[in-house]
């Protein structure tokens, strides 16, 4: 299937290294090679292409070079380097991780100038509608049973999602954990992630999962940023500039399976955080737009779910499962930002409603045109 970045990356390939990162599954492969027919393919799990890559022996005569995995390589921002100034973009490269490879923040000047970074998100809403399908309703229940990773969504079938997360979640632990030295209690990690779908959307405290794992506080916090690493879960953190009373550490988690989050409110909210951080990805990565992604709580219970900063442009959006009453909390932290929209997402709505600066807007219709409601 088409994917939403296919066109920007086809632009690109021309002038740069393409680096495309994601969850394991999400697609990377599939959208690389739809890229050209005459392809050299070369993947970090496997030890023949490992050796191939080492003597740089591939067939040069390839349009294009597809290093796969390629987080994996030892020292790979140099290995690149030295590719990308040997033979210039002689044969087009495109590289992909199912891990972070923080080109933004840790590549530094050593590929500075020769590459773009894409990263690639499981299907939403608004991708599917846009591409694929227009029953709103059809495509919202899909991935409520089977998520937004390609293969269980295009089945359409609940059961088969459910053998496909076993495989998908074992890999991550078994195949790619595993190769972090660091890490050593696999079990403990699996169970962490079981505790972070249960508190999806709450305010987590480190100190209350070490305690429940009877470890300490800094190595859950490390934990927690490798399976951030892996792109299992993404957190999101309060929003404190001039709000008075704010929280100003307890992160929310959010997982990029958003079938596997078992409590409906709570995935209801994953559902459009995932959405939200895939657009604003999308406006740094293709537009070079400033974004921030936080959510707005104070010490006194006051909350609301999601705070959205594109170029200085503020969005409030708080998600409701059926209550159209316009939240208070809006205008108490109007107090301290000053939003360009209040947005008020309601799954069951009998009528959208417009008011001077706060929407209650259908949640699925929303998230459907969410391409042309955040520019």
């Amino acid at each position: 299937m088409n994917r939403y970045l296919t066109s920007y990356v086809q632009q690109d390939l021309e002038h740069k290294i393409i680096i495309i990162t994601g969850a394991r599954q999400c697609g990377k492969t599939t959208l690389a090679k739809a890229l050209g027919a005459d392809v050299e393919y070369l993947n970090l799990d496997y030890a023949e292409d490992v050796v191939t890559i080492n003597q740089m022996s591939w067939d040069k005569r390839k349009k294009l070079l597809i290093l796969d995995e390629f987080h994996k390589y030892k020292d790979w921002k140099k290995y690149l380097k030295g590719l990308y100034d040997k033979q210039g973009l002689q044969q087009k490269i495109v590289v992909t991780g199912s891990a972070k490879l923080d080109t933004y923040r840790k590549v530094g000047d050593s590929l500075a100038g020769r590459y773009f970074q894409f990263r690639l998100f499981p299907l939403d809403i608004a991708e599917i509608v846009e591409l694929h399908e227009h029953d709103v309703d059809k495509v919202f229940n899909t991935l409520i049973e089977c998520g937004g990773f390609p293969e269980p969504y295009l089945s359409g079938s609940r059961e088969y999602y459910q053998r496909w997360r076993r495989t998908h979640f074992d890999i991550i632990l078994r195949q790619d954990l595993i190769d972090d030295k660091s890490v050593a209690d696999i079990k403990s990690i699996e169970v962490l992630t079981e505790l972070i779908k249960g508190r999806v959307g709450s305010g987590i405290s480190y100190s209350n999962l070490a305690r429940d794992l009877h470890k300490d506080h800094s190595t859950i916090k490390r934990w927690c940023e490798i399976l951030e690493n892996m792109y299992v879960i993404f957190k999101v953190m309060p929003y404190s500039n001039n709000i008075a009373r704010s929280l100003l550490k307890e992160p929310k988690f959010y997982c990029f399976d958003i079938a596997a989050v078992k409590d409906s409110a709570a995935q209801l909210e994953n559902i459009v955080a995932i959405s939200i951080l895939k657009r604003l990805s999308f406006l740094e990565d293709i537009a070079g737009k400033e974004t921030k992604f936080n959510y707005c709580r104070t010490k006194d219970g006051r909350e609301i779910d999601f705070y959205i900063e594109i170029d200085s442009n503020i969005y409030l959006i708080e998600v409701k499962t059926s209550d159209s009453t316009i939240s208070n909390n809006f205008n108490y932290f109007k107090k301290f930002v000053a939003p360009k929209k209040c947005i008020q997402l309601v799954l069951n709505l009998h009528q959208e409603q417009f008011y001077d600066g706060v929407e209650v807007r259908s949640l699925k219709n929303w998230l459907a045109n969410i391409n042309q409601e955040l520019l």
